[in-house]
């Protein structure tokens, strides 16, 4: 990835996701890729919705999120969001933590929001990483992946090749950040602007 790409971001649905969690990273690069246009910058954003199959989801709050594609049929991804929300049944399915460790061998970066992490423990991508969740569930996410070092009292953790964030509303810091990380500080402020959010560059 570079600042001159198109860069497409896949955002994993499921029935009980928390609306935000999804909402949030989704407002943030499509946000990004108008405010980059009007800047004459050669850099889009596509935000591409995925489940285990195309349909509606349910969200935790009772609206319906359409996904378009199927985990076999989408374009290749430069970026995975896993959000967060009642995440109980989407850590007992293999076939989502297959391909959350195959996207993790191909993809610059795979991210969760809030209790998204839980999947990327399961699937084996949190192991010797700085990581964090939902401050409830910080001790449950320690439990669940011993091998991670879970932190407290940050927005989000970037170890490179995953990137994880605190609870709901802070997949928006951790949003713009990949913003500033994929297509420049600038881009991220100006998008920030934008959306009337104040955000902190620092984690």
């Amino acid at each position: 990835m570079n600042a001159r790409s198109e860069v497409v971001v896949g955002i994993y649905l499921f029935d009980q996701v928390e609306l935000l969690d999804f909402a949030a990273p989704f407002e943030v690069f499509t946000t990004a890729s108008r405010v980059a246009a009007r800047r004459g910058m050669d850099v889009r954003f596509e935000v591409v919705t995925l489940a285990m199959a195309p349909g509606r989801y349910q969200a935790r709050a009772g609206l319906e999120l359409p996904a378009a594609q199927g985990l076999h049929d989408h374009p290749p991804l430069d970026i995975v969001i896993v959000p967060g929300g009642v995440v109980d049944g989407q850590r007992a399915l293999a076939p989502l933590s297959a391909w959350l460790r195959q996207q993790a061998a191909t993809v610059p970066i795979v991210a969760s929001v809030c209790t998204g992490a839980f999947l990327l423990a399961d699937a084996g991508l949190l192991y010797g990483r700085r990581v964090t969740t939902h401050w409830e569930d910080l001790d449950d996410l320690a439990r669940a992946c011993p091998q991670a070092e879970v932190v407290r009292g940050v927005r989000w953790v970037d170890t490179g090749p995953v990137v994880t964030s605190a609870g709901i509303s802070a997949g928006i810091d951790m949003s713009l950040h990949l913003v500033a990380r994929v297509a420049g500080l600038d881009l991220a402020q100006a998008t920030a602007r934008q959306m009337d959010y104040e955000w902190r560059a620092a984690p």
